[in-house]
């Protein structure tokens, strides 16, 4: 039996490895399926990590994180886990897409969530050359610069706000003539002057090439056909999906609370309403999506298991 499991290798899982490693936890054991180090991986510069004194991308940023929460004594697992469930002695029961069993007294989840894809030509492919799915972490390079941001809803209309601080102007590009997002955000929106509104409008694809990335996007415009925005680089927020599969009980909910959109809901120790699960980085509600934010959410969470297991162990 493991005294924590933790289920995701980004920087929400990692950093609560090293915590919880360096705090104490004997048998600690991250199982990661994918590549560690999370969605940043995938990023190509990161420069607002504090303490960073150059731009890294985000695979050379994670390389060392594991190594390190492994010099402590974290177990680290290449698996997928598809279930995870509390059994009747109040321990947690595991499931591995292998149908491996493990056993554990205590679980951080911090699977993190993923982007919902726009579904455009180009999308994948100038992703991270050009397309960028965060605003707080990539704007800085089009400062300046005009760019454009596809969505309609609080994500979208807060980061063009956003952009349209620092950048020359900004196209926010939405299906429909009306938005999901609060009326208190469009009409914070409405109020940047150099923000530009381009409603029912689709994307088509984007321009650009090999050598420059992202030139432009070709957008089709209900009342005009098909037009191209010149623009170096081009954010989609159209929604996340949390990675909240392993946490269903089999009965269409969940083992713990959750809200409408399927993140958990925990409190200030990142404990959720299932004692002994706790929950970090973006799979938790109100995550701000940031590296910065995940590293500290894994510590507090691994801080906090610290405790539950000292408790139970009394």
């Amino acid at each position: 039996m493991w005294d924590l499991v933790i289920v995701g290798g980004g920087p929400a899982g990692l950093a609560a490895g090293l915590y919880a490693a360096r705090g104490g936890v004997k048998k600690v054991v991250l199982f990661e399926s994918a590549v560690t180090g999370g969605q940043i991986t995938q990023s190509g510069e990161i420069e607002n990590y504090p303490g960073l004194t150059e731009i890294k991308s985000g695979l050379e940023f994670m390389e060392s994180w594991a190594p390190q929460a492994q010099k402590f004594g974290l177990a680290l697992e290449s698996a997928e886990i598809a279930s995870v469930a509390k059994n009747a002695d109040g321990f947690f029961d595991l499931l591995t897409a292998e149908k491996e069993k493990i056993t554990a007294k205590a679980v951080i989840f911090a699977t993190g969530s993923t982007p919902k894809k726009a579904g455009f030509e180009g999308e994948e492919e100038f992703f991270g050359r050009g397309v960028s799915v965060c605003a707080t972490c990539d704007g800085f390079f089009y400062r300046g610069k005009e760019t454009a941001v596809i969505g309609g809803g609080n994500a979208a209309l807060e980061e063009a706000i956003y952009l349209a601080k620092i950048c020359k102007k900004v196209y926010l590009i939405h299906r429909k003539d009306g938005f999901r997002a609060t009326p208190s955000a469009v009409e914070r929106a409405k109020a940047e002057a150099n923000l530009e509104f381009v409603l029912n409008a689709k994307p088509v694809k984007i321009l650009g090439d090999a050598q420059n990335g992202v030139t432009g996007i070709r957008v089709a415009i209900d009342s005009k056909g098909e037009t191209d925005i010149n623009v170096p680089g081009i954010f989609v927020f159209v929604g996340r999906d949390p990675k909240n599969e392993p946490l269903r009980d089999g009965k269409g909910g969940f083992i713990c609370a959750m809200n409408d959109r399927g993140e958990a809901l925990i409190d200030l120790k990142m404990r959720s309403s299932l004692e002994g699960l706790f929950a970090a980085g973006d799979i938790r509600a109100e995550a701000s999506r940031q590296v910065v934010c995940a590293a500290g959410d894994g510590a507090t969470a691994a801080l906090s298991a610290i405790e539950y297991l000292e408790r139970k162990r009394g």
